[in-house]
């Protein structure tokens, strides 16, 4: 259970930690997402090679600054964000991406699948949030509105 150094007014301490341990999920997610994004673009081969290299950048940056975001709230609502490797690593549910240099297709597959999961557990919070604080859930939706239509860019890519 999260130690909060204070709440937000008019938010109540136990509705406060279940919102930071939802954001701390969150945020591990986003630092995992960003990696793996990361990793992908690094790692990607063939015909279609720019295309997609230079797709993935854009979303790195906009995904950290998710991260950023989600640790800032976190802090606002008197918890303490944690953005160390170990953490991510002990507290994630989801396995490591294990794809290394891979073509096009093989990548953006296996980050549909990533988009799956990041998206799903998303919308989780969404539902959280939206029961206790409008000012999260907000954040929330935007974050996971941008997710969807990147995993749309995505699956353009794999139609056909």
């Amino acid at each position: 259970m999260a130690s909060l150094a204070y709440t937000i007014p008019g938010l109540g301490t136990e509705d406060s930690v279940r919102l930071v341990e939802s954001l701390q999920d969150r945020l591990h997610a986003m630092n995992d997402l960003h990696l793996t994004l990361k990793h992908a673009h690094w790692n990607v081969t063939g015909p279609h090679f720019i295309a997609v290299h230079e797709m993935l950048d854009p979303q790195v940056d906009l995904v950290r600054g998710y991260a950023d975001e989600l640790a800032e709230r976190i802090a606002q609502l008197g918890g303490s964000p944690v953005g160390t490797p170990g953490r991510l690593v002990s507290d994630r549910s989801w396995s490591d991406y294990s794809l290394g240099k891979a073509g096009t297709q093989e990548h953006l597959q296996a980050l549909d699948e990533v988009y799956d999961g990041v998206i799903a557990s998303s919308r989780k919070a969404i539902t959280l949030a939206g029961e206790l604080d409008p000012i999260t859930e907000d954040m929330l939706i935007g974050q996971t509105a941008e997710l969807e239509k990147f995993q749309w860019f995505m699956r353009a890519h794999l139609e056909g």
